[in-house]
Order: structure tokens, then sequence, then C-alpha cells
């Protein structure tokens, strides 16, 4: 019932930008959108709304048709699919903004924020300079938004410090730059290295134990059900955002082109709190289900440590020194 009032004022608010028929039909642009996440999930509740008003605000002459559940593959395949006009547009995390601009990426550096408001803050300061990062790649982001707070989740045993997770089988996101080199501070760990389409069905196999994701992707994904462990501290902040190819954008007729715009930063603006609220949802979801880690002050400080050796081992060569302490600034 919840869900139903959600949708009805995202899908009202989205209409409200303008949804005035006119003119002569014509035939329709289709924008291709891709995403990883499911088609039932809230994000592709969201995307059928923004499909929807899409239609009617351009009276049929443009269509949104969105690939979910990674069928385009994972976000650097999609990224390459809109570099080679394949793929119009996608939902992406910030592994996906990474592969675009790599620097947006350091928004989730291990550790950094532990709290929407601090990386809200830093984001609103930056995200001038990141828009502009995507638009000399060619990609015009057209509304932020986020992914949830990132948890790590195990099967059959307990972590509550770094050196727990040494001699077990963690999943890395094989397009995640910055995973590796937590891994190799760590040290004593063989990660495994997966795109997000291959992680439940290693889960099912046993072939990984450990994975970092926020609570409702995790659930989303299916990956929770085989999981029986989550600590509740948080690791990283996971962020996303619309990203659309600026040689699709400028193609559209003028009115066309507004029409994607408007609506998609309402879309995106509806995702980020409604994600925000079901993360923590699905987070009190699983608490009721799972063995609940809470670390002591003591183990807190062990991954911080190792979180703002891995932040420093980073500002060596995948992003600049300045940008990481610029972050660093805003997180305290």
């Amino acid at each position: 019932m919840l869900r139903r009032a959600v949708m009805r004022v995202v899908g009202a608010a989205v209409l409200a930008a303008g949804l005035g028929m006119g003119g002569e039909a014509r035939a329709a642009e289709v924008i291709k959108v891709g995403s990883l996440a499911p088609a039932s999930s809230p994000w592709g509740q969201v995307f059928k709304v923004w499909a929807a008003a899409v239609a009617k605000k351009s009276a049929g002459r443009l269509e949104l048709q969105f690939f979910m559940n990674g069928q385009q593959g994972d976000e650097a395949a999609m990224v390459a699919k809109m570099k080679a006009g394949q793929l119009d547009a996608a939902a992406v995390t910030a592994v996906g903004l990474g592969k675009i601009h790599k620097p947006i990426l350091a928004l989730q550096l291990p550790g950094l924020f532990s709290s929407w408001g601090k990386l809200d803050a830093a984001r609103d300061a930056m995200k001038g300079d990141f828009e502009k990062g995507g638009r000399d790649a060619g990609f015009q982001i057209i509304g932020w938004g986020d992914v949830g707070v990132v948890r790590l989740m195990s099967k059959g045993f307990a972590v509550r410090v770094p050196d727990d997770i040494k001699g077990k089988k963690p999943y890395m996101w094989r397009d995640d730059p910055m995973q590796p080199i937590l891994f190799q501070v760590l040290g004593g760990v063989t990660p495994v290295p997966l795109n997000v389409p291959e992680v439940l069905p290693n889960l099912n196999t046993g072939a990984i134990n450990i994975v970092h994701a926020p609570a409702l992707a995790a659930e989303q994904l299916q990956w929770s059900s085989k999981l029986d462990t989550i600590t509740d501290d948080i690791a990283a902040l996971a962020i996303g955002a619309l990203v659309l190819s600026s040689k699709r954008l400028d193609a559209l007729p003028e009115d066309l082109k507004a029409i994607l715009l408007d609506t998609g930063r309402i879309a995106a603006n509806a995702l980020t709190k409604r994600i925000r609220d079901e993360d923590a949802a699905a987070f009190a979801r699983m608490k009721g289900k799972m063995t609940v880690v809470t670390l002591t002050a003591d183990e807190k400080s062990k991954f911080a440590a190792l979180y703002k050796q891995t932040r420093q081992r980073l500002a060596q060569g995948t992003f600049s020194a300045e940008l990481v302490t610029k972050l660093e600034g805003y997180a305290k």
C-alpha cells in the first residue's frame, strides 16, 4: 500500500513537469536504457513511471526502452555500448560512473562517509566538476541517486576485525579499481573477481562467502538469501546516477531533449529518497533473519585503519592526492 502511494507521488511529480499533449504524432524516438536492477525492484518501478510520463508528455514521440537485470551486461559493458552507440543511457553505480570519469568513484572511498548528509555536502560541492568530466567524456549526467549503505555480509562466520577476512572467499567487483587495493593492503586473502550477474551463481556454489553490498541491492539481487551474517558497521555509501550519451541527446529535437532531461531529473530525485528509505527497511528485515554483528570501538578502529591505509594507497595513482584530501575534509 505504501509502495503504491509512493509510486502515485512519483508519477504525479513527473507528470507535473508538463505533460501537455500537442502537435502531430511522429515516429517515436527510442532511448535504450540499461540497468543492473531487476524490473520488479524500486528502481524498475520508478523507471516504469518515468517511461509512461515521457510517452505522455511527448505525445508518443519519445519512448524509453529499459533493459533491466543486466541484460546489456555489467556496467563497464553498458558504458562501452553507450560509447559505441549501441545503448543510449544507463542507470549506473559509482563503478559505472568511474568508467566515465574516474574521480566520481572517489565518493565511494572505503570508510569515507558515515552519513548521507556528509556525502550530500561533498557531492553538491563537487558535482559541477564531476558533471563537466562526464560531458568531456561524451556523457550527460541527468540525475544523481544512491544505491544504499554498504555493509559486510558473510556465510557461516562473523567478521569482527579485518583479519577475519583472511583465508576466506570475498567477492570483488571486477570493474572496481578500489577493491583490489583494499585487499592488497589487508593481505592474506585472494578475492574472487566477478561481475554483478556472476555473484548469485557463485554464492550458490560456495565459491564466495563474503559480500560487501547495500542491503537493498543484496535483497533485490537475491544475494542476501545465501548469506547468514551481517555487520552493522558502515563500509561506504554507494551512489549512482542516470547517464545519457551526449551524442544521442544532441540528436534529439529540442523539445524532446527538454522532456527527457526534465523528467529524468525528477525520476532521479524521486529515487534518491526512496532508495535510502527502502535500503534502511531492507537492513531492518535482514536484522530479523540474519546474525547481526555490532563492532566494539576497538574493532571499529581496526577497520578504520585498514580503510585509511587503502585511501592513502589510492591517492598515489588511482586518484589524485588533492581529491582524496578534499573528500576526507568533507567527511569530518
